[in-house]
This record gives structure tokens, C-alpha cells and sequence, in this order.
């Protein structure tokens, strides 16, 4: 069975999402590699990574990422010249990847289970129901800032490359025509467009053309424009995991669509229980509980959109950063034709610049688009080619790998933290992402008592019990983000939270 594995090069190259086969190794790079230029995930002239950070980021011998380099030098699919290094050849025409003949009308029609119904362990939410839930929620999210923020949803966003952006944007300035400052094309810039098919293609595994990506103004909107599309198409529901983020529930419907709950375990969202045309997954990092979509899963996800007629929706929300040993690829790479892929800037720069990304079927492509220009037409021209242009020189990859080892740092800093001071909670979901879910112990006191406790401390943290779509008796459990403190207060905020917890679990 093929083993998931993405390198994570030193400044000399960018990422790379690679399916390693760990049988015969050298034949397996050569095949992935070689797959990657002619399909265009390697554009010409990508710089690879160095045969001994390659080889150290696989774990395999460096003569085999040397001899694999060789054979496909020899074969035309990379070039390699003292002081340039080794880099993706020039073909005359790469493949655009295949993708299925689909249209939203013909999704409403692979429901399983009428309109307004709900299997077993399922729930259908009303507009009402969920416009009263996300108020509350967004009611509790403007309440005054806590001292110590420990909410999920956002980066350390002092962390943010003010330097690289100043630089790109002088850079953009100085070179644009004049007309790029008028309306300009709904879809994006073809600028980003094409530095997001190919930063998608080789960092996230995702295969998509320029002319299959829509830039909107952050996931919110994305996900919004989606929703119109289905429901123009005569979808009636859509399905969620259970548990998911309540404010992406009431966009969908406050949409006219009805939420149907799919549950959820620590391998992922249980695909026999989807009940609906479409369903939106967190499957790289799961929110809240931090579960990654096992392999067999994603492959039985990728079956169920193509046999049912199926839409995918899959929110890669903080795919970036992942700390573990086996980083995994978009599930869109599966079945291109059957999965939107919904990529952010939000956790990678900043949520404030309102750049979201959808790589989806040229079926919907001008279905989305169409219905985009009665709406908004396009985020800010300027911050689109500045992105562009950091995508393109490199600084984009650079300040992700900066965040990658910064926020690991936190990471390990909790887990070892809360381990010393609250063992009797479980910490779950730490492979990758910004946030963790912490188990309280059922003999201790309830979520709603801790989150009481830590608000009367200035600490803000969010509570498990909301994300619930499912009525009924679930775990109580903290949902814990390590990205938004700043630096400076990250280890007197993580004091705070431990003499929290610790005070909780004794009690």
C-alpha cells in the first residue's frame, strides 16, 4: 500500500506533496516524480529539492533520490546544472487533469434519503434552528477580549510577513499596467490563478488548471456561492460532520439548505452515513476533533462521489501545517471531478485579507462564476497579484515553513505542559493544524463549569458542546487554539491555561 509522504525542504525549494511507494523506492520516486512534470504539478523550471534534504525528508538513502534524479535527467522530465541545481524540464504540452461531466442539477438527484429526513444518528438542522445557534455563537465571540486567548479559528497574526508583503507589493506596483486597477475578472486574477494551480499542485496534491480556480473573498463567501449553486441545482440538504464549526453550518442555511449531521470518529467522518448530494469534510486535519481521514476512508470518500453523483466539498482550512511523519494530499486528487477544494489564506497570512481559493469541476466553474457577479466581483486586484507574486518568488513557501516550525514549537509546548500539570486530560488532534481538542474527564467537573471558570480568569477558550449537530449525551471537551497569542505572550498565557485545567481536574 502507497505510504503518503511531502517534503519539507530547507530554503533551497518549495513543498512537494509525494505518494511514496515504500516497495521499490527508486522506481517509486522516479514514477511520482516524473507523473508530476508531465501532468504540469512541477511547472517548468520548479526548482526540486537537494538529493540529502530530499532523501532526509522521505527517510530513505540519498543514493536513491540521486539515481532517481539521474534517470529522469537522462529522460528529458528534469534538468540539472552546477549552481542551478535540479529542476523540472519543459515539456511541450502537460496534461490538464481529467475531470467528470457534472452539473448541480444532477447532484439533487443522488440524495439517498427524502428532503427534511434524517437517518439514524444523523440530524436535519432548520434554517431557524442554526440561525439561532450561530447567533449565539457570534454573540459570544464579540464578547469582550479575554486576557488570554486560547479561541481557535485564527494564526498569530503579529506573525505576519509585513517585510516579504511590502516587498511583493512594491514589486507589483512598479510593474502592473494601469488597466489591472479597473473591474477585472470574477474568476481572479489570471496572475494567482495560475501560481495557485501550481502551488496546489505540488504542496497539496491537488490537480486543477488555472481556468478551474475561483478566488473569493475568504472561505465564508466560498462556501456561500457553493451553497446558491446547489440550491439553484435543486439540491434540498447537505451533509456536515458531526461534529463541525456551527458559523459554516448557518451559512449554508441561511442559504435555504437543510443541515443533515454525518458522524464522526477518531478516523474520520463515517462515509456509510452520508445521507445527501453533497457534503462538506475537513479530512486533512478534522475540525474540531483534529481526526485526519484515514487512507481507506478517503479512498471509500472518492468511490461515494463518483458512484452517488456526488460533491465533495473539502475545507483544507489549515492543510499547511502538519507536524507528524506522514503528511497527506488533497482528497480532490482522488476524483478531480467530483471534489471542490477550498483553500485559504487565512491561516497561512492573515484571516483580514479575505483571500479564499476553489479548485472545482469545469462543470461549475461558470455556474459559481455567474452567480459571484451578482453578489461581489472580486477581492482587492492588488492583494491578489502581491500573493501572486510571493506565491511565484518563493517568500510564500518560506513564511509557511517559518510558521510550521513556530507553531509546532507551541504545540509541543502545550502537550508537554498540560501533560505535567492536567494528565487526567486526553489531548487529541495534535498531529497538525493550529488548535487541539482537550477530553475532560467525566468524573470532573462539566465544560460549561470550566469554560465558566476560565472566563472569570480572563482566559478564553471554546467549549465542544456547540459544534454538536446531534442532540443527545456527547464527551465535554475543550477546543484549544495555540496559534493566536503572540509570541511574547505565548508562555504566560500557557501558564495560565495549566493552572486552569490543573485547579479543574482536582477539583
Amino acid at each position: 500500500m502507497a505510504e503518503q509522504w511531502s517534503t519539507l525542504p530547507g530554503s533551497e525549494g518549495p513543498d512537494l506533496h509525494i505518494d511514496l511507494d515504500r516497495g521499490d523506492l527508486r522506481r517509486s520516486l522516479e514514477k511520482v516524480l516524473r507523473d508530476a512534470v508531465r501532468t504540469g504539478r512541477l511547472p517548468a523550471g520548479t526548482r526540486l529539492p537537494s538529493t540529502r534534504t530530499l532523501a532526509g525528508d522521505l527517510g530513505v538513502a540519498r543514493g536513491t533520490v540521486t539515481q532517481a534524479y539521474e534517470q529522469l535527467v537522462a529522460e528529458g522530465y528534469l534538468t540539472s546544472r552546477q549552481g542551478s541545481g535540479t529542476r523540472a524540464a519543459a515539456l511541450i504540452s502537460p496534461a490538464h487533469p481529467a475531470t467528470a461531466s457534472m452539473s448541480a442539477a444532477s447532484m439533487s438527484a443522488a440524495s439517498t434519503a427524502p428532503a427534511g429526513t434524517a437517518p439514524a444518528g444523523t440530524a436535519s438542522t432548520s434554517a431557524a434552528g442554526a440561525s439561532t445557534a450561530g447567533a449565539s455563537t457570534a454573540a459570544a465571540r464579540v464578547q469582550p477580549a479575554a486576557r488570554w486567548d486560547f479561541t481557535p479559528g485564527a494564526p498569530d497574526v503579529s506573525a505576519f510577513p509585513r517585510g516579504a508583503w511590502t516587498t511583493a507589493t512594491k514589486r507589483v506596483l512598479a510593474s502592473v499596467p494601469s488597466d489591472v486597477f479597473g473591474y477585472g475578472d470574477p474568476r481572479g486574477t489570471p496572475a494567482l490563478r495560475q501560481a495557485l494551480a501550481g502551488y496546489l499542485g505540488r504542496a497539496r496534491g491537488v490537480l486543477a488548471s488555472p481556468e478551474q480556480i475561483v478566488v473569493c473573498s475568504g472561505y465564508t463567501h466560498a462556501l456561500a456561492l457553493l451553497t446558491g449553486v446547489l440550491a439553484a441545482g435543486g439540491v434540498r440538504h447537505i451533509g456536515f460532520e458531526d461534529p463541525s464549526l456551527p458559523q459554516h453550518r448557518e451559512v449554508v442555511t441561511r442559504g435555504g439548505l437543510a443541515v443533515r449531521g454525518v458522524p464522526v470518529d477518531w478516523h474520520g467522518i463515517c462515509v456509510d452515513r452520508i445521507s445527501s448530494a453533497a457534503v462538506v469534510v475537513t479530512p486533512a486535519h478534522q475540525y474540531p476533533t483534529g481526526a485526519t481521514l484515514d487512507p481507506a476512508r478517503r479512498a471509500r470518500l472518492a468511490d461515494w462521489a463518483r458512484d452517488a453523483a456526488g460533491l465533495v466539498i473539502e475545507d483544507d482550512y489549515d492543510g499547511e501545517f502538519r507536524y507528524d511523519r506522514q503528511p497527506v494530499g488533497a482528497v480532490q486528487g482522488l476524483a478531480p471531478g467530483r471534489v471542490v477544494y477550498a483553500g485559504t489564506a487565512s491561516k497561512t497570512l492573515a484571516p483580514g485579507l479575505r483571500l479564499a481559493w476553489l479548485a472545482a469541476p469545469l462543470t461549475l466553474i461558470d455556474q459559481i462564476v455567474d452567480l459571484r457577479q451578482h453578489i461581489d466581483r472580486h477581492p482587492s486586484v492588488i492583494d491578489q497579484l502581491v500573493l501572486a507574486d510571493m506565491i511565484g518568488s518563493g517568500a510564500y513557501d518560506r513564511h509557511i515553513r517559518q510558521c510550521r516550525l513556530r507553531y509546532r514549537a507551541r504545540r509541543d509546548r502545550l502537550v508537554e505542559t498540560l501533560r505535567l500539570s492536567a494528565p487526567a486530560i486526553a489531548i487529541r488532534g495534535i498531529a497538525a493544524g493550529l488548535h487541539v481538542l482537550l477530553e475532560l474527564p467525566s468524573a470532573g467537573p462539566s465544560e460549561a463549569e470550566v469554560t465558566s471558570l476560565a472566563s472569570r480568569r480572563g482566559i478564553a477558550v471554546e467549549g465542544l458542546a456547540g459544534h454538536w449537530i446531534q442532540r443527545g449525551e456527547h464527551p465535554a471537551g475543550l477546543v484549544i487554539g495555540y496559534a493566536r497569542p503572540p509570541a511574547h505572550a505565548y508562555e504566560p498565557a500557557l501558564s495560565e491555561l495549566a493552572a486552569l485545567l490543573s485547579d479543574a481536574t482536582a477539583a
